[in-house]
């Protein structure tokens, strides 16, 4: 008796078929439909997970606004300077009186902490955060060692604000009001890009933590400018009241 011929077509079915059955089968300890990622942070469920601030346009605009703005004050800072340099008797555009004076704080050495002065460190370096901003708002997209060379420049410049801060107040006495710009665009950036790599993955944080900053950054921010204005209201309290001479 001849042996029935087995199609082809039907064998190709059939191993389809145990492949489809196999892989349905669910394995202890895992969920069906769960998703794996390898990437656990926010960033890894896209835009929707991350603060809106931490996202890649309105990340973009504050690094636009706050570089421009600083860079506008340092740029009249060296044009200040350069004109203290040609005749050192100059009024400068800041000097309203003997506590509020761009051009006496200029003439002290804290003004030139590495042999130059100051204000050409913020030209260069809120060049690079416009620059970057830009980029992001034309669809850039930067790698994780342009993130943290980011990161160690923007907490090098608060932490050099911070140190220039205590200088005009408690030691030099006297303020800058095209510094206090600076430091008043440094406060935001500095936190923001902060949260923004903290929501990355870029820096290595709890969860909770990340949350936390996220939630709660503009408030830090609020906070921040509070204590720099109490600080200079305090120590020129002579000054606000009337009682100065």
């Amino acid at each position: 008796m001849a042996r029935p011929k087995i199609s082809e077509d039907s064998t190709i079915a059939e191993h389809r078929h145990a492949d489809a059955a196999e892989r349905s089968v669910v394995r202890p300890g895992e969920k069906t439909g769960a998703v794996r990622s390898e990437d656990p942070s926010p960033s890894a469920l896209g835009e929707s997970g991350l603060h809106i601030m931490t996202r890649q346009k309105p990340y973009a605009w504050l690094l636009v606004i706050t570089g421009i703005v600083a860079w506008l004050a340092s740029g009249a800072l060296v044009l200040d300077r350069l004109e203290l340099y040609k005749n050192p008797n100059a009024v400068t555009n800041c000097d309203l009186n003997a506590w509020v004076s761009c051009g006496s704080v200029m003439k002290t050495h804290q003004a030139e902490i590495f042999g130059f002065p100051n204000p050409l460190i913020g030209v260069f370096a809120f060049a690079v955060i416009i620059t970057t901003g830009m980029a992001m708002l034309a669809g850039a997209r930067f790698g994780r060692l342009y993130w943290i060379g980011l990161q160690t420049g923007v907490t090098l410049g608060m932490v050099m604000i911070c140190w220039l801060w205590f200088q005009a107040l408690y030691v030099i006495g006297i303020l800058c009001p095209y510094c206090m710009v600076v430091w008043a665009m440094m406060i935001p950036l500095f936190l923001w890009t902060t949260v923004r790599n903290l929501q990355h993955g870029i820096i290595p944080a709890p969860p909770a933590l990340v949350r936390f900053l996220g939630d709660w950054c503009w408030t830090l921010v609020g906070l921040l400018y509070l204590g720099v204005i109490a600080s200079i209201f305090f120590r020129f309290i002579n000054l606000f009241v009337g009682g100065a001479g």
